[in-house]
């Protein structure tokens, strides 16, 4: 896009040359030639690295305090740079096609946008958020950094209170919504459980009613937003009244599903990449959207192998001592926990160990939520590590840090299986590669 079109798209003024812009970041570091600088004021002030991003390569840069001495760039003044990304996103949503997926729930968010991605670039171009690009920074991104010749897109959509959803709709106006599960998390910021569902569910509201609500057959409140929505409903699950469901489910030593998918256009069989049990529901989210949109069911097997998975996610590997390592540090909650030690305790392994951070924004069920988490450890023999979280209780290895907690396990030798799992404030993906 011109710099004048996106002075316009965001009602700013444009001070300097009119270049083209290609693409747009937040982020100084990360900065590509001609891309478009977006400084956000949050902890720290992004005006502060207009220097250095322009310095990097970026072509011209938004701006809430002026234009910059010195800077060798075009600027676009405007009210609010935050605000004026949100602008960008809508005037990028405009020229995309009408197959945008909207992705919320309280889990499986990430891996069912890559799957999802995996089975459209089977049939469409398509683009996807980042990493885990799911609020009102994150998403009008994605759609900005679409490639021209985009035909399908799928975005993220978090949530950290009523009203969240609803204004990322207003700009990604997505055709098709997902909604994975709701459970009790970030409970902390919503309040209740209701309240969560009627957040995730302002993604069916904001549906077209030629678009397509895809719903999880086997959590109540999910299906129940099916009379939220005038789009055409589609259901998955283990639920044989789904109308996309999977039966005969095998998990092999690597913790990869494989299963006989059944959908309204056809059946065939499926092998995953991604790995635990858990991510079979993610994938027959996926199939349900990609189907509803015209992929074919026979392309499904190869889009699934196929699909680029976000990383710290259920990565397995073994160290050359022959412990096997389970990283799945990237967040956590307690369904997401459950899932991982149940995959933990899939392994073949003589001992398994568990090592735990804290589970974040759970509220007031907080204390009770990791005790729960680590008696269902040590009813599956796994023994807890935890690190800098007293909730976990009198079964688990209490240690302070990092480095603590690798000390504690010293002893690893080959045939043992260490889980690494917290949520994303305790960064215990450090765990992992000090165990090498």
């Amino acid at each position: 896009m011109q710099a004048t079109e996106l002075a316009d798209a965001v009602g700013g003024q444009l001070v300097g040359n009119d270049v083209t812009v290609d693409g747009a970041t937040i982020d100084s570091r990360a900065v590509r030639s001609g891309q478009l600088f977006v400084p956000i004021v949050a902890a720290r002030d992004g005006h502060d690295f207009i220097k250095g991003a322009v310095s990097a390569g970026a072509g011209a840069y938004l701006t809430a305090t002026g234009p910059v001495d010195g800077v060798d760039a075009p600027a676009i003044t405007v009210d609010d740079t935050a605000l004026a990304l949100a602008d960008l996103g809508r005037a990028a949503r405009r020229r995309l096609p009408a197959r945008v997926v909207g992705i919320t729930g309280s889990v499986g968010k990430t891996s069912t946008k890559d799957l999802l991605a995996g089975l459209l670039s089977t049939t469409f171009r398509t683009a996807a958020s980042e990493k885990s690009f799911n609020n009102e920074l994150g998403l009008p991104l994605t759609l900005f950094n679409a490639p021209d010749d985009t035909e399908a897109a799928v975005v993220e959509m978090g949530a950290r209170g009523v009203g969240h959803i609803e204004l990322l709709c207003s700009i990604a106006h997505p055709t098709v919504g997902i909604i994975t599960r709701v459970e009790g998390v970030h409970l902390e910021l919503f309040g209740s459980i209701e309240a969560v569902a009627r957040a995730k569910g302002e993604l069916v509201e904001a549906l077209p009613a030629d678009g397509i609500a895809v719903l999880n057959a086997d959590h109540e409140r999910v299906a129940a937003m099916a009379s939220r929505t005038s789009a055409q409903v589609l259901t998955y699950g283990l639920t044989p009244s789904a109308d996309v469901v999977a039966t005969d489910v095998v998990v092999d030593d690597q913790l990869r599903a494989s299963f006989r998918l059944h959908t309204p256009w056809g059946s065939t069989q499926v092998s995953l990449a991604a790995r635990g049990e858990h991510q079979v529901s993610n994938a027959l989210a996926a199939a349900a959207a990609a189907g509803g949109l015209g992929v074919p069911v026979e392309s499904m097997p190869a889009g699934f192998l196929g699909a680029a998975l976000s990383g710290l996610r259920m990565e397995l590997s073994t160290t050359a001592d022959g412990v096997v390592v389970l990283n799945d540090a990237y967040n956590a909650n307690p369904t997401s926990m459950s899932a991982a030690l149940r995959s933990l305790a899939a392994l073949d392994a003589r001992r398994r160990f568990a090592v735990l951070g804290t589970m974040a924004e759970l509220g007031h069920d907080s204390a009770a939520e990791h005790e729960a988490i680590a008696l269902q450890a040590e009813s599956l023999g796994i023994a807890v590590i935890a690190v800098d979280e007293p909730f976990y209780g009198s079964t688990a290895t209490h240690v302070a840090d990092i480095d603590a907690a690798v000390a504690a396990l010293a002893g690893l030798g080959n045939g043992d299986a260490v889980l690494v799992k917290g949520s994303r404030v305790a960064a215990l993906e450090r765990v992992a590669e000090k165990l090498g």
